[in-house]
């Protein structure tokens, strides 16, 4: 008697080309006193710290062909400066008019973005800072990252200032360097963990879209990593 054909199998082969996604995130910054570099060294600390993904910083006040290179290979971009007589420095707006070749072609187009700022007052119009890279971002169609975080500090009675986000961000991170202090001293420790945060969340959603882009390319590979 014949023997019944072996049933076939449902089973799909992952293709062996497919590796693990990683996410580059690129720190894109001015710093007028030392202050703000260090608040960028802590977010690019921060992405480091998530596995598969990798920091570029870079700072915008030399506008070469590596710094747009950079920046086009990026799959997010966070957005660094002083906040100077409450609005981003001129450094900083430099650069960002000169992205107006990049706005023009959409090189940028759906790229994460955040930012984060640093001034000597506790408030300082940081948010006003704040706000225009966000701006910045939108206007070259990207997907801002919030800062994510509860206020700390004076949001409730028994706060201290050793708290994450102490001085109430949402849009970005943050800092506050006594006018005083060299950057060697300040910004102090609460902030630069405020970074460092900042930094950890943006490498986190740039894997979580990195991973939707490879389910999207290999939904078959998708369907065996869900099963």
């Amino acid at each position: 008697m014949p023997g019944h054909p072996a049933p076939a199998s449902t089973d799909t082969a992952a293709p062996d080309d497919i590796r693990p996604p990683t996410a580059s995130v690129a720190i894109a910054f001015h710093s007028g006193y030392g202050h703000t570099a260090r608040q960028a060294a802590a977010v690019a600390a921060g992405v480091d710290s998530v596995a598969g993904a990798a920091a570029d910083l870079r700072d915008v006040t030399t506008l070469d062909p590596d710094l747009w290179a950079a920046l086009e290979a990026a799959d997010a971009i966070v957005f660094g400066s002083p906040t100077y007589m409450g609005a981003t420095s001129a450094a900083f707006q430099q650069f960002a008019e000169a992205s107006s070749t990049v706005w023009a072609a959409r090189g940028w187009q759906d790229k994460l973005a955040a930012g984060f700022t640093n001034s000597a007052g506790l408030n300082g119009n940081k948010d006003n800072a704040l706000l225009s890279m966000a701006v910045l971002a939108g206007q070259h169609g990207m997907h801002w990252i919030s800062l994510g975080l509860l206020p700390g500090w004076a949001y409730t009675s028994t706060g201290t200032p050793d708290e994450l986000n102490r001085l109430g961000g949402f849009l970005g991170a943050m800092a506050q360097s006594p006018s005083d202090l060299g950057p060697d001293e300040a910004p102090g420790d609460s902030d630069l963990r405020t970074a460092h945060h900042l930094g950890s969340r943006v490498a986190r959603t740039a894997l979580h879209f990195a991973h939707g882009r490879e389910a999207t390319a290999h939904p078959a590979a998708s369907h065996l990593a869900s099963a």
